[in-house]
């Protein structure tokens, strides 16, 4: 979905439920509210959140332009590289999609969203020359986007930026939760596609997942039998402990590569700047229109609605004040990125909510959005059953993030 459409749709309908009250309740002050909070939005989003966001963005940036030059991308296509053969049996093995794949890939992984995606496209187009029927989705490129579409990263940079402008603790708290969950839909999203897609798997892949899916099992196992305070302990140590090792072992890469690590960094630093001021202006117009949202109460209906359905159920509600960012994401990641934000706000980035929110943000990717994306640079117009397969991943994405949530909540 177009984020311009997304934008519109929460101040329209923010703006009909304001209309409603004040016609019907005589609710005079409400556009007051609206109004008032749409100025302290549009300030608060460029001062308390862009700014801030400034340091953390340049500084991982630069590291990953270091880990880039260093080679990680090809060290990490070395290791996925062998799975293609399994989940790819249309593609022939020394073709160029392959590689383009790997790169796609590896890039997702370090969180190199602007390598990322050329490298996708790229392989979209590749896939296509294999593609016996041009305006409809192969296997293999649904397998691709799909996999594409679960997000699979190692270091969540921008949400533990984010829970930093917050003003969250410990900003790392999400960082093995956001690993487990966007795992759990990239695994999620192999099992529906080679299902469907009658795939065979070869013994040394389904070990390789059965050994995932354990380790996974044990490690949230292990959490879950922690006390309160030990849990607490545990992520901010684990969670620091980690993330310093990527960076030392991203400096030490470079250092055995012999880069010039200050100069690799500075030149990764200058796009996190550039980054940022892209991101404000689409920051504001989110938060704003999600501001006139709220404020309406249209977010009210929706939650209570949430509540009503899952008490009725007998589950507990606890995370339905986190469903608005988990909704958002297939349609549009700068809108749940808006939520995630807006729920930190409101909630506080301590609170269940805003903790549950930043693990929906990292679990999976914008479906629909990558759908039209990927299947249009190259004219697909079947795209067969790419969307509910995408789809049905982050659908059990968000069930594992809300137990991942639950297991590993250490406030």
């Amino acid at each position: 979905m177009a984020l311009s459409y997304v934008w519109v749709f929460l101040i329209i309908i923010g703006f009909v439920i304001a209309l409603f009250k004040l016609i019907v309740f005589q609710d005079v002050e409400l556009f007051k509210q609206m109004a008032e909070g749409l100025f302290d939005t549009a300030e608060n989003s460029v001062m308390k959140i862009g700014l801030p966001l400034v340091g953390s963005m340049t500084f991982f940036l630069g590291l990953l332009n270091i880990a880039e030059r260093a080679g990680a991308i090809n060290v990490i296509a070395r290791l996925i590289g062998p799975f293609f053969g399994t989940l790819f049996p249309e593609v022939p093995k020394n073709h160029p999609a392959t590689g383009h794949m790997v790169m796609n890939f590896s890039a997702n992984l370090l969180g190199l969203d602007n390598a990322a995606t050329p490298f996708g496209l790229k392989a979209m187009q590749s896939l296509q020359e294999l593609n016996p029927d041009k305006e409809t989705a192969s296997n293999a490129q649904i397998m691709f986007l799909v996999l594409h579409t679960s997000g699979l990263t190692l270091i969540p940079i921008s949400i533990m930026a984010y829970r930093s402008s917050a003003g969250a603790i410990n900003p790392t708290d999400i960082f093995v939760p956001c690993i487990l969950g966007t795992l759990i839909t990239t695994l999620a999203a192999i099992f529906v596609v080679g299902i469907k897609q009658r795939l065979k798997l070869n013994t040394k892949f389904v070990l390789s997942l059965a050994a995932i899916v354990f380790g996974l099992l044990l490690f949230c196992t292990m959490v879950g039998y922690m006390t309160k305070d030990v849990k607490q302990t545990f992520s901010l140590i684990f969670g620091n402990v980690l993330l310093m090792l990527i960076v030392v072992g991203i400096l030490a890469g470079g250092m055995y590569k012999k880069i010039n690590l200050f100069d690799a960094f500075v030149d990764g630093a200058k796009a996190g700047f550039e980054t940022v001021v892209k991101i404000i202006p689409y920051l504001v117009g989110m938060l704003c229109a999600i501001s006139i949202f709220r404020t309406s109460g249209a977010f009210d209906f929706i939650m209570d609605g949430f509540s009503y359905v899952f008490n009725a159920c007998g589950i507990n509600t606890d995370f339905v004040k986190a469903m608005p960012t988990a909704l958002m994401k297939p349609f549009s990641g700068s809108g749940a990125r808006g939520l995630m934000i807006d729920t930190m706000k409101v909630e506080g980035p301590q609170s269940f909510a805003g903790y549950l929110s930043c693990i929906f943000q990292g679990s999976a990717d914008t479906t629909l959005y990558i759908v039209a994306l990927y299947f249009g640079s190259v004219g697909i117009k079947k795209v067969r059953y790419s969307i509910w397969a995408g789809m049905f991943a982050d659908l059990i994405g968000i069930i594992a993030a809300i137990i991942i949530a639950r297991i590993t909540y250490p406030y």
